[in-house]
């Protein structure tokens, strides 16, 4: 089968990732904004008629910098020089505030502990806590996660920082099996495997098992997480010449 392995996109690029991983710059950005006592406020806006909640996050310039560094938000360009704004996603932002602990979130002039604020956000989007429960997964692990549509899946996955390394994983989130009929057309699952193919990523499904309706913070704890690569049959590693006792 066709697995695709780590591209980097330039000569050393992988030595400085190694030298600078993704843990420690995450540990610094951590520790800036508890030093800093960062918040950020929600907001919504209406596109293509689609609401679109987020948050919207000022910072100094060393912390736009750490954000940066870390994969953490969509810079927002404005007038302001000593400032920089950031939107982040909603599991950007549950990640900092309930796993990191170095944000608060501020609706309608009041911070929200962590059950409100899962409460909203889960009031918001139906699908935020299987969601945020793959991004937290994929996260912990020092994957740099962002959300993608254009190739037909819900994150794409990489090992550091995407302007030193293409993404290795196209990542699809399922709750447990009930969605498994996202994937029961033929047609589209084979378009999709072929456009990963075309694009050099490998198909990632994340089963998260074990979900229920109680409303809280918590309950994603208990929440199981089942990986699942597929990948096509390349009928070149069936020959007897190319087998070396291992397919990957």
């Amino acid at each position: 089968m066709v697995v695709f392995g780590t591209r980097w996109k330039g000569k050393g690029f992988e030595a400085f990732a190694l030298s600078n991983p993704m843990s420690k710059i995450v540990s610094r950005l951590q520790n800036s904004l508890t030093e800093s006592k960062a918040s950020g406020l929600l907001m919504d806006r209406v596109v293509d008629v689609i609401d679109i909640v987020f948050v919207l996050l000022e910072v100094e310039l060393e912390q736009a910098n750490l954000l940066d560094q870390a994969c953490f938000g969509c810079h927002i360009v404005t007038a302001c020089k000593d400032k920089k704004h950031y939107e982040l996603s909603l599991e950007e932002a549950f990640y900092l505030c309930h796993s990191l602990k170095c944000l608060e979130v501020v609706w309608r002039d009041k911070c929200l502990e962590n059950d409100e604020l899962w409460e909203f956000m889960t009031s918001r989007r139906k699908l935020f806590p299987i969601f945020y429960k793959a991004y937290s997964h994929l996260r912990v692990k020092n994957w740099v996660v962002k959300s993608e549509i254009k190739y037909g899946v819900d994150f794409v996955a990489y090992r550091h920082h995407p302007s030193l390394v293409h993404s290795k994983y196209a990542v699809i989130v399922l709750k447990g099996n009930e969605d498994i009929t996202r994937l029961m057309a033929w047609p589209s699952f084979h378009a999709i495997l072929r456009l990963e193919d075309g694009v050099a990523k490998t198909l990632l499904l994340l089963h998260i098992n074990n979900v229920h309706d109680r409303v809280s913070s918590s309950c994603f704890e208990h929440y199981i997480v089942e990986e699942q690569i597929l990948a096509r049959w390349n009928p070149e590693q069936c020959h007897e010449e190319h087998i070396t006792g291992s397919w990957i």
